[in-house]
């Protein structure tokens, strides 16, 4: 992997994962587009930079986790259930993680959902307040995200507003979640490389995973904050048009005979 190669990625993996758009789906694509080998470094570094991701989180809400215990036992609820499905059916969502066909379908139904996910919900009936119970929920609808191209970030928010939630309280809440769930995935997969007894994967390119780390904090800062208040003032209609095109766009591709594969 060269430096220009993992400054795509990272860019591409700092815009889209807060965004209802699937930053695995987006990620796979650009590596396929890229022409770029799925080698174990690059398994590792596109999982691995989404802990740049994780830190602009803190940074930007670092209040928030400085709240009392039931915020965190919250967390904790709601990050079990893909834990769980994660660590026993990590090799099963490796392979789909290879699959464009996977990612673009899922893209596409994904976003006629979103078409139709503000008509759904009553914001102006919508509440502030989690309980341990809708953070079960919305750790249940994170469970649909291990599947490439979901998108993490639309299934814990719209998890969030079938429990009554306003769109800025289940974004924020899925933001949060975000930190265990993807800290969790990055130490899992830097644990597997080190079992696998070959660290040099990592002391090899360690100049390379800190820089896509540190821009995809950067980007990760800009889009989180665009997110929220474009969210909150205009739904999810363009991020559902959005997603049709792109799915539309990878299916027909690959019906024409375009290899967008990752090897």
């Amino acid at each position: 992997m060269t430096f220009l190669e993992a400054f795509i990625i990272a860019v591409v993996e700092g815009l889209t994962e807060f965004l209802p758009v699937s930053s695995t789906g987006h990620m796979v694509i650009t590596q396929a587009l890229l022409g770029m080998d799925s080698d174990e470094f690059v398994k590792l570094f596109t999982v691995n930079i989404q802990f740049g991701a994780i830190l602009s989180v803190l940074l930007l809400y670092w209040k928030r986790f400085l709240q009392d215990i039931p915020f965190y036992i919250k967390l904790i609820i709601a990050f079990i259930p893909a834990g769980i499905i994660g660590l026993l059916a990590g090799d099963q969502i490796d392979l789909m993680l290879e699959s464009p066909l996977v990612v673009g379908i899922t893209l596409l139904i994904g976003g006629v959902v979103l078409l139709y996910v503000d008509n759904w919900f009553k914001t102006e009936d919508s509440t502030t307040q989690i309980t341990n119970q809708s953070a079960l929920y919305i750790g249940l609808f994170q469970c649909i995200a291990l599947i490439p191209g979901v998108s993490r970030s639309a299934a814990t928010i719209i998890g969030g507003m079938t429990q009554g939630l306003s769109r800025k309280t289940a974004a924020e809440f899925s933001f949060f979640l975000a930190v265990p769930t993807m800290a969790a995935a990055s130490g899992y997969k830097l644990l597997k490389v080190f079992l696998k007894g070959d660290p040099t994967v990592i002391t090899d390119n360690l100049s390379i995973l800190l820089f896509g780390n540190v821009v995809a904090f950067i980007v990760a800062l800009l889009a989180i904050r665009f997110f929220i208040g474009f969210l909150t003032k205009h739904g999810f209609r363009l991020f559902g048009w959005y997603r049709i095109v792109v799915g539309a766009i990878i299916l027909i591709l690959l019906a024409a005979g375009v290899n967008l594969s990752v090897v």
